[in-house]
C-alpha cells in the first residue's frame, strides 16, 4: 500500500512539473488608480472643524466636519500620516473611529483605498455642496495603546489626529475654520489667534490647514501663563503655558522665571531675528499625561515631570528641552532641510539632514540652557561628559555610520531595542551634537577665537527677520555657510564623520574645547540626579548593563562583561554575593573586586529560569567626566557663557 501512494507520488509530481514548466506563474494584479498629487493651487471653499473635547471619562474627541466639493464626482480624503516633527509616517489612523460621511443629510458609503489606508474615497452625488463628516479620535486610555494625550486634569490637541482633507492640495492652500468645545473652567494655550470665547467655546481666526496642524493646543483645569517677553507686548511675545496635574505645582519663583525669559533673550540674541508672530511655549507639567518634545514654527510641545520648578535642583537632566524646541523655530521650522519639506501630510518624508535639524538643535539646546542660567556651567560640562562617553561605548558605529541613523525614525519608530549600543537609535540628534560641538571647536581655533558657530547661525536662520515663510535647505547650503564663516573643507569634514564607520570617537571637540573625557570611581551630580530621574542604576562603563530598581536589566552594552555572561533585557537580579539584590550591594561588590581575587557572583531570574554568574571584572566602578587640559584653550568654557 506504501509502495504504491508512493508512485502515485511521484506520478503526480512528475505532471504537475510539466504543467508548471508551461505556465508564467502568477501575475501582480494592476494598482487601483493613483491618489491625486498635491498642487500648489487654491482649494475651493474653507474647511469647517469642529472638536468637542469635554468627555473626559473615556477620553474620546468628538469631531464634526464640512468639507465644500466643487462637483460630482469621486473625491479621496486623506488622513495625515508623515507628521512634522516626528519625522516617520506616525498618523494614528487606528484611532479613527465611528467615520460617517453625508451630503445634504443622506449617508455616503466611503471605501478605504487597498494600498494606501490613509485614504478614503467618497462618491459625490450632483447637487452637492459639501461634505458633512463625524467621526471621533479615541484616544489612548493606558499607555500600552500609545502617548495618553487626555486626562482629568488636562489634555493635548494634535489636530492632525482630528482632521480629513481633500487630496489634490498643497496643505497651505486648504483655509481651515477651527472651533473646540472644552470641559468648563478649563484654560488653553496655542498659537492659533483666538476671534471669540463664550463658556467653553472657542473659534479661532481662519488658518490654513499646515497652519492649524503647525498649531495644537495645550488645555487643563490648572493653568498658569507666563509672559517671558514683558517688554515686547506685540509681535515678537513669547509666553509660557503651563498644565499642570495639581495647581500645587503652579507657584514658580521668580529666579526660574528669570531664567526662561534670559533663554529666550540668549535665543534672539543667537539667531538674530525671530520668525514667529506670537510664540507660545505649551508645558505639561504631569505624570499622567504622556511626555512629548515637539516642535512647531510658532509654539512648541513640551511634557516635563511634576516636579520640573517645584523641585528644580533635581532635575538639570531635563532643563534643555525648551530652549531645544525654541531652537527649532529656526532650525527646522523655518529653515528646512529640502528632502524633508512636503507638501502636505501624506507625502514621505526623507531625513538626510536630520543631523543638522535635530544635531546641531540638540547642541544649541544644551548651550543656550547654560547661557540663560537653566543649568550651571558645571552641569553643561557634565551633560557633555555623558553624551561623550555614551559614544565612547556605541560599538554599533562599526557597522552603521551616522548618516544612516537618520533613518531610524522611520525604521524602528522608537520601538524598545534589545540591542541599543549595536543597532543604534537616531543617533543623529547626540552624535550630531558632538559634530557640531567639534565644528564650532574648529572653527574657533582656525580663526585665532574672531569666529565661531554663533556666527554660522546668526548667517543662516537668522534671514527674512520676521518672516514665517520656510526657506529650505540642503547640504552644500550648510557647507556654504559655514565656509562664510570660516575657510576649510566643510564638506570633506562632515562627509567623513558623517560616512565612515569604525572611526574613533567623535571627542575632537571636547578636547579642542580644552577638556578631556576621563572615567571615575564617582559619578557627577547631574550623572547621579539622571540615575534618580530614570529610577535605574547605570553600570554601561563597568560590567555593561544598566539596573532599574527591581533588579530588571533595562539595557545590556554589546559585547560587555553582561553581555559574554548571555544577559539580555529582562533578567532580574535576584541576589548579590549570596545577598538580596539592592544597588548600593551591586556597587560594593565591584569595588571590593578591585581588590580581591573573588569574583563577583549574581544569582538571576529570566522568567521561570533561575541562575548564577560569576564576573571575574576588576576595573571597578567608572562614571564619565570632562577633566581641564590646560594646555589648551577653554573654548568649552567660552561657548557656554552668557552673551
Amino acid at each position: 500500500m506504501l509502495h504504491r501512494l508512493g508512485l502515485v507520488a511521484v506520478l503526480a509530481f512528475a505532471c504537475g512539473g510539466h504543467a508548471h514548466a508551461d505556465s508564467p506563474g502568477p501575475q501582480p494584479l494592476p494598482m487601483p488608480s493613483a491618489i491625486p498629487a498635491p498642487q500648489d493651487v487654491a482649494f475651493p471653499g474653507v474647511i469647517n472643524l469642529e472638536i468637542d473635547a469635554t468627555d473626559l471619562d473615556r477620553r474620546i474627541i468628538n469631531v464634526r466636519e464640512s468639507i465644500p466639493v466643487s462637483g460630482p464626482g469621486r473625491i479621496t480624503l486623506l488622513y495625515p500620516e508623515w507628521l512634522p516633527g516626528n519625522h516617520a509616517p506616525r498618523g494614528q489612523i487606528e484611532k479613527l473611529a465611528g467615520l460617517v460621511i453625508k451630503a445634504n443629510g443622506q449617508r455616503l458609503a466611503w471605501t478605504r483605498d487597498v494600498v494606501d489606508v490613509f485614504a478614503f474615497h467618497v462618491d459625490v452625488p450632483a447637487g452637492v455642496k459639501a461634505l458633512d463628516l463625524e467621526f471621533q479620535f479615541v484616544s489612548a486610555v493606558e499607555s500600552a495603546q500609545g502617548r495618553v494625550v487626555v486626562t482629568q486634569e488636562m489634555m493635548n490637541l494634535q489636530w492632525n489626529s482630528m482632521v480629513l482633507y481633500p487630496a489634490g492640495y498643497y496643505a497651505r492652500q486648504i483655509p481651515v475654520d477651527l472651533s473646540v468645545k472644552l470641559p468648563d473652567g478649563w484654560q488653553f494655550g496655542t498659537a492659533l489667534e483666538t476671534t471669540s470665547t463664550t463658556g467653553a467655546d472657542s473659534t479661532f481666526k481662519t488658518s490654513s490647514l499646515e497652519a492649524v496642524v503647525d498649531s495644537p493646543m495645550f488645555a487643563g483645569r490648572h493653568f498658569l501663563k507666563l509672559d517671558l517677553t514683558p517688554n515686547i507686548q506685540g509681535p515678537g511675545n513669547v509666553s509660557l503655558n503651563i498644565v499642570a496635574d495639581r495647581a500645587a505645582l503652579l507657584p514658580i519663583k521668580a529666579e526660574h522665571i528669570a531664567a526662561h525669559r534670559e533663554m529666550v533673550s540668549q535665543s534672539l540674541k543667537l539667531f538674530g531675528s525671530r520668525h514667529y508672530e506670537r510664540y507660545n511655549f505649551l508645558l505639561a507639567l504631569t505624570d499622567q499625561m504622556g511626555g512629548i518634545g515637539l516642535e512647531h514654527q510658532q509654539s512648541s510641545e513640551n511634557g516635563t515631570v511634576p516636579g520640573y520648578f517645584s523641585e528644580w535642583d533635581n532635575y538639570a537632566d531635563g532643563r534643555d528641552l525648551l530652549p531645544h524646541e525654541f531652537t527649532h523655530s529656526w532650525n527646522g521650522k523655518f529653515r528646512r532641510p529640502a528632502d524633508l519639506w512636503t507638501p502636505n501630510f501624506n507625502v514621505p518624508m526623507r531625513n538626510s539632514l536630520l543631523w543638522v535639524y535635530e544635531g546641531q538643535t540638540q547642541y544649541w539646546g544644551l548651550v543656550l540652557a547654560a547661557r540663560s542660567g537653566l543649568i550651571t556651567k558645571q552641569q553643561a560640562l557634565e551633560s557633555i561628559a555623558v553624551q561623550a562617553a555614551l559614544y565612547d561605548v556605541r560599538v554599533g558605529r562599526a557597522w552603521k555610520n551616522l548618516q544612516d541613523t537618520t533613518n531610524d525614525s522611520i525604521t524602528a519608530s522608537r520601538r524598545p531595542l534589545p540591542w541599543r549600543s549595536w543597532q543604534r537609535s537616531e543617533d543623529y540628534y547626540s552624535e550630531g551634537q558632538l559634530i557640531w560641538l567639534d565644528t564650532d571647536m574648529l572653527i574657533r581655533e582656525l580663526s585665532g577665537g574672531k569666529k565661531s558657530l554663533d556666527d554660522f547661525a546668526k548667517a543662516f536662520f537668522g534671514i527674512n527677520d520676521g518672516s514665517t515663510l520656510p526657506v529650505t535647505y540642503t547640504f552644500d547650503d550648510v557647507v556654504k555657510a559655514l565656509n562664510g564663516v570660516q575657510r576649510h573643507d566643510w564638506a570633506t569634514f562632515l562627509r567623513a564623520r558623517l560616512d565612515d564607520t569604525g572611526e574613533p570617537t567623535p571627542l575632537d571637540g571636547v578636547a579642542r574645547g580644552g577638556y578631556k573625557l576621563v572615567y571615575t570611581d564617582t559619578p557627577s551630580d547631574f550623572f547621579k540626579a539622571s540615575e534618580a530621574n530614570r529610577k535605574n542604576t547605570d553600570l554601561t562603563y563597568s560590567l555593561g548593563m544598566t539596573v532599574a530598581r527591581d533588579g530588571k536589566l533595562s539595557a545590556v552594552q554589546w559585547d560587555g562583561p553582561a553581555f559574554q555572561k548571555g544577559l539580555t533585557i529582562g533578567a532580574q537580579i535576584v541576589a548579590v554575593n549570596g545577598t538580596a539584590y539592592d544597588a548600593d550591594r551591586l556597587k560594593d561588590a565591584i569595588k571590593s573586586a578591585q581588590k580581591s581575587t573573588d569574583p563577583i557572583v549574581m544569582i538571576l531570574r529570566n522568567g521561570d529560569r533561575f541562575f548564577s554568574e560569576s564576573f571575574e571584572y576588576r576595573g571597578g566602578l567608572r562614571y564619565p567626566r570632562l577633566v581641564r587640559e590646560d594646555k589648551t584653550p577653554a573654548r568649552l568654557d567660552q561657548i557656554l557663557a552668557a552673551r
